[in-house]
């Protein structure tokens, strides 16, 4: 038993010193950063901004990949499976590291362990909100049109398991509607159809629907958000509507794969910080409705641990299940 725990270990130190080694020049060669949805959503602007902008401070070029699919789980999965030696990172949300594992069993990686997290890049307001032709402009009319109508509109969200997925169905649940859920694989390509008039309704990030908000192709109904948005005044929040269990905020920020040496990570986290330094970066994150958080990993850990295990809850207790 000594022989076998010895040859372990001597494999286990094989395999960390040539990361060790990689790690004291990181980075050498461009910086891969999958984006588990398609182009156009909240997660795919935040992403491009720090690629744009984080060169200087982490010393080579970021390059945005889009991998979209199974509500995230798709690129996530991509980048749980790549080396941790830096060169591949991936946009942590809450779709991929907290409501699609908490309601999909078939998730093939565990939030919790199988990623190194980095930074909290910015925490985002997510909006309800319909098309000029659904019959509401406010969240009292909304609900009653749902609720004489069971079964006639529709929704659209990023995907299966994702969060606009969740929170619409924990909606449903405590509101006592029913609307139909249309899957997309992505903010982008959901809210396009929506804006198209093809779904009646959405449940998106601000970020990404805002700007369909202000040309009024959107008409946002209702928040989740700690308050009222200085940007939609007259819309309430969940809480106010009586639904706090639904009055909940995105988050994207950087991981990695699990076993990451911590000095690349503390580059990465680094890099990042100081980039969101610049004050046009956060002018252009805060315009989305975003609101800048950039803490340490271990912060950021222990807020993904968190929101998993809210999720974990709701899934029970509402008895979701994949569409």
């Amino acid at each position: 038993m000594k022989r076998r725990q010895i040859l372990a270990t001597v494999a286990t130190a094989l395999l960390v010193a040539p990361l060790a080694v990689q790690a004291q020049g990181f980075p050498n060669k461009p910086v891969k950063v999958i984006v588990p949805f398609a182009p156009g959503g909240t997660t795919d602007i935040i992403a491009r901004i720090m690629g744009e902008k984080i060169g200087p401070a982490l010393g080579q070029t970021l390059i945005v990949e889009n991998k979209a699919g199974g509500g995230g789980i798709i690129g996530a999965h991509e980048m749980v499976k790549s080396a941790p030696d830096g060169y591949t990172l991936g946009m942590a949300t809450v779709s991929t590291t907290a409501a699609n594992p908490a309601i999909n069993p078939k998730t093939p990686y565990n939030p919790l362990t199988d990623f190194a997290p980095i930074i909290n890049i910015a925490a985002t307001p997510n909006v309800i909100a319909v098309h000029p032709s659904f019959p509401a402009r406010d969240y009292k009319t909304f609900v009653e049109v749902l609720k004489k109508n069971p079964g006639r509109y529709s929704y659209a969200s990023s995907g299966t398991g994702g969060i606009g997925h969740l929170q619409m169905e924990l909606y449903k649940n405590l509101a006592g509607v029913f609307i139909a859920h249309i899957p997309y694989r992505g903010a982008g390509p959901a809210l396009n159809d929506t804006v198209a008039g093809q779904v009646p309704v959405i449940f998106d990030n601000m970020p990404s629907a805002l700007p369909f908000i202000k040309d009024g192709r959107l008409i946002p109904i209702v928040v989740a958000a700690p308050d009222r948005l200085a940007a939609l005044p007259n819309v309430p929040t969940f809480k106010e509507v009586g639904l706090e269990p639904v009055n909940r905020m995105a988050y994207y920020g950087f991981l990695a794969p699990k076993g990451t040496p911590r000095e690349v990570i503390d580059k990465v986290s680094a890099a990042t910080r100081k980039t969101l330094e610049d004050p046009s970066v956060r002018k252009r994150i805060e315009d989305t409705g975003s609101v800048i958080v950039a803490n340490t990993p271990e912060q950021f850990a222990a807020q993904i641990k968190a929101e998993f295990e809210v999720y974990k809850k709701v899934v029970e207790a509402q008895k979701l299940k994949l569409d």
